[in-house]
Order: structure tokens, then C-alpha cells, then sequence
């Protein structure tokens, strides 16, 4: 019983050195910047090391056998990537959660008081955004509580931003989710096929296209744009949902995932 105490401090220092091990090279093989200093991460493993009793020569073995591990299990290395991903978009969306999940007024599908918010960035000659109407609706479906706030993303064609301003011109006239159904419903998006998604969600098609061209639309544009830049977002659809930032085009239980995680917080 003596060497009780030792041994699971030495355990507990093999698993601070390995998670402080495989953070570090995700953390490099994701992005080079911490490069000019000790993190806070490594300064909070010296000092659990020498808590525990730890001293370089000691740390120096166990590192060796980390590596030896890393090297014999390579696959953690993508999970560890993919949580590095999570904590760091997290992050940015933390002080910009307030802004994104106030949405450009009319522009919400599902629940507009639901308690669990979803934000999707898309675009209407996003391919992958239209295979994920189906998804999306199905979501909607299962949870009466969602709210699904839709940041206008026009950075695919040229006629993207056009069928976006019209969409914006929709949620000011109340009938943003027929718009947004009948554009991913038909062509890809053109003067035609924005006309006639306006005509088939019963817009006053003058009043949409005046709208369309004031400077808060514009704006909303241009704040979506910055909002995608700081998240580190470059294609449509992407999603946030409580902490989590999501690329592409996922299956359905992925999101359900996420929005019961976002549920729970």
C-alpha cells in the first residue's frame, strides 16, 4: 500500500503528458502560431508535474513512452485534431453568439420562439446547401423547440446575391420560408428562377426588389461575410449550434447530435 500514492500520481502524469502531447501536435499540424512561447496549457502540465513529483528525468521517460504510443496509435491523432477544431471554434463563437443568433428580422425557419437555436450560413447556388433542405426539414419536424436562424452567405455565383437580397425582401414581408422553399425547389438561381420563387411565395415583387436594393440589406450581407470570416468559414452550408461549428453538407443525426448536446447545455 506504500507505493499506492506514487503510482497514481505516476498515472495520472502519463495521461496530463499525453493529452499535453497529442494537443500540442494537432495544435501544430492545424495551425503554426504558437510558436514564440510556452501555452498556458504547458505551463498548468509543469505545474501538475511537479506536484506530482515529477521530475525531468522522470517526465523525460514518459514522454518516451507517450510518443511510442502516438506512434502505435496514429488514429488519435485526427480525434485530437477534430477537438482541438471544436474548443478553438467555441471560442470564437462565444463572444459573437449574441450577434449571431439575432437574425435579420423574418429570417428564421422552424420555431421563431424556440429555446434551442440552430444557425445555418447557406447560399441558393449552394448544391450541397439544397441537399440539406431535407435534413433541415426533418429536423424541424422532430424538434418543436428549434429555431433556426438563416445567415445569408452569396459568395458561390454571381446570381447568389441577387436571390439573396430578394430572400432578405421576403422575411420584411413576412414570408421568408415559402421564398427560401421555392428557391431551393427549383433552378439554380437566375433573374427567372428568383422571380419566379418570389411569385410563388406571394411577394409584391416591386416592393421586394425596392427593399432589396436599401443599404441595411446590403449591410446584413457584408455583417453575414464578417461573421463567416471570424469563424473561419468558407463554404456553405455551415452550422453553429450551442458551441459547435459544423462544415458541409452532414447527415441528419449529426445536427439532431449537436442541437440534443445544445439542448442539454
Amino acid at each position: 500500500m506504500a507505493d499506492s500514492q506514487p503510482r497514481r500520481l505516476g498515472a495520472f502524469a502519463l495521461i496530463a503528458v499525453l493529452i499535453a502531447l497529442v494537443g500540442a501536435v494537432a495544435g501544430w499540424w492545424y495551425e503554426s502560431r504558437r510558436t514564440d512561447g510556452e501555452s498556458g496549457e504547458d505551463a498548468q502540465l509543469e505545474a501538475s508535474l511537479a506536484g506530482a513529483g515529477i521530475d525531468g528525468k522522470e517526465r523525460a521517460a514518459i514522454e518516451g513512452l507517450v510518443r511510442s504510443y502516438i506512434l502505435d496509435h496514429p488514429e488519435i491523432l485526427p480525434e485530437a485534431m477534430e477537438r482541438l477544431q471544436q474548443r478553438e471554434a467555441g471560442a470564437r463563437i462565444a463572444p459573437m453568439r449574441g450577434a449571431l443568433e439575432t437574425p435579420f428580422p423574418g429570417a428564421v425557419l422552424g420555431n421563431p420562439a424556440g429555446k434551442v437555436t440552430l444557425v445555418e450560413f447557406t447560399d441558393y447556388a449552394c448544391t450541397y446547401c439544397r441537399q440539406s433542405v431535407k435534413a433541415l426539414d426533418a429536423l424541424i419536424a422532430k424538434n418543436p423547440d428549434l429555431r433556426v436562424v438563416v445567415r445569408e452567405l452569396p459568395i458561390i455565383a454571381p446570381e447568389s446575391a441577387p436571390a439573396a437580397r430578394m430572400a432578405l425582401a421576403a422575411a420584411a414581408q413576412g414570408k421568408y420560408p415559402a421564398y427560401h422553399k421555392a428557391m431551393f425547389e427549383g433552378p439554380r438561381p437566375s433573374d427567372a428562377s428568383i422571380a419566379a420563387a418570389a411569385g410563388a411565395a406571394g411577394l409584391d415583387l416591386a416592393a421586394a426588389r425596392a427593399f432589396g436594393a436599401r443599404n441595411d440589406v446590403e449591410e446584413e450581407l457584408k455583417r453575414n461575410l464578417e461573421m463567416a470570416r471570424q469563424l473561419g468559414i468558407n463554404g456553405t452550408p455551415a452550422w453553429v449550434v450551442g458551441g459547435r461549428l459544423i462544415h458541409g453538407a452532414v447527415p441528419e443525426a449529426d445536427l439532431q447530435a449537436a442541437i440534443d448536446d445544445a439542448r442539454k447545455g
